[in-house]
């Protein structure tokens, strides 16, 4: 409760024209920022839009700038039938959601092991995680490549098959494999991320767990976990969202499996041979589109969550 003194200052405050007109001011700077970082930003995504269901004739039309004259779906139906969308679609999500939740489960644990259990050697280890943040994936191309070209176990696979290797290139087990042993794409970040929230859960949880007679692993998945959500579902997004655009590791590892990115490339060399240049860049921002549709139709489920999320993390870490 304001007392009098207090009341009629904040009027006289709240009334100054001074005061107003700096208040007003911030108003219209902050919204022409945000509206102009906004138009930045959705640019693109309204271009495709845009051009995506426009007939060819629009394209010489200087009077059609973003709502098309002739709306047609031709454009769809050839970025679909070059990218072999449906399969490719399958492909893409079987491979972006094994990923992530095993790339879940295997960080979650390195960066428990980081977070909580002191060993000798613990921050060295820590510091080649962050390590493979900053290299580039082209520096070990080839070892990656010849790791599951002729991957073999110490040995195990020619006891058990009699084969000296197992060829694993053109199958999902390359992303799967290195996702379970915490060496897929990102993982780094996804470690350093889980262990920060991991960080910032009070101690006195956890040993009264280790009290009550829980172990390492049952404290992990029935109080560390639960506590982790906000890390969880930011960790989940990031991983699903760049496995789904990565085109580097797929294309090293898949030569006869389609999936979006890699059919977006070879859409691009299809379409060489078409002599409208102005048309095939539509085609192709079409398939561009075709690509990041699942993607946005996902955050606008999720964005909500997501958002939290980040904040939450940012908080604890």
């Amino acid at each position: 409760m304001k007392s009098p003194t207090e009341y009629a200052n904040f009027i006289s405050y709240k009334f100054n024209p001074q005061e107003k007109a700096k208040y007003w001011l911030w108003i219209v700077v902050r919204t022409v920022l945000i509206t102009g970082f906004c138009f930045i930003i959705l640019f693109p995504l309204f271009l495709r839009l845009s051009v995506a269901f426009r007939s060819k004739t629009d394209i010489y039309d200087p009077t059609v700038l973003w709502i098309p004259k002739t709306f047609t779906l031709d454009n769809l139906k050839i970025a679909i039938g070059a990218t072999d969308y449906w399969s490719s679609l399958l492909n893409t999500f079987l491979i972006s959601t094994g990923t992530t939740l095993i790339q879940l489960a295997s960080c979650a644990l390195a960066a428990y092991a980081f977070a909580r259990l002191k060993f000798r050697g613990s921050g060295l280890l820590f510091g080649l995680v962050i390590f493979t943040i900053v290299v580039p994936p082209q520096t070990i191309m080839i070892p990656l490549y010849l790791t599951y070209r002729y991957f073999d176990l110490f040995g195990i696979v020619g006891v058990l098959t009699g084969k000296s290797s197992l060829n694993l290139i053109d199958t999902f087990w390359p992303f799967l494999l290195s996702s379970a042993t915490a060496m897929g794409l990102k993982n780094g970040l996804y470690i350093y991320i889980f262990r920060q929230f991991f960080r910032g859960i009070p101690k006195e949880i956890e040993e009264a767990s280790l009290v009550d007679g829980a172990g390492v692993f049952k404290t992990f998945y029935r109080i560390m976990l639960p506590n982790a959500v906000p890390a969880i579902v930011t960790v989940v997004l990031f991983s699903f969202v760049w496995q789904w655009n990565d085109s580097y590791y797929v294309s090293l590892f898949l030569s006869k499996v389609k999936v979006l990115s890699t059919q977006l490339m070879d859409m691009g060399m299809a379409l060489g041979s078409e002599p409208d240049l102005v048309y095939q860049s539509m085609l192709l921002n079409t398939g561009v589109l075709l690509l990041m549709g699942p993607l946005i139709i996902l955050y606008l489920f999720v964005q909500r969550y997501f958002v939290e999320s980040v904040e939450r993390t940012g908080i604890v870490g």
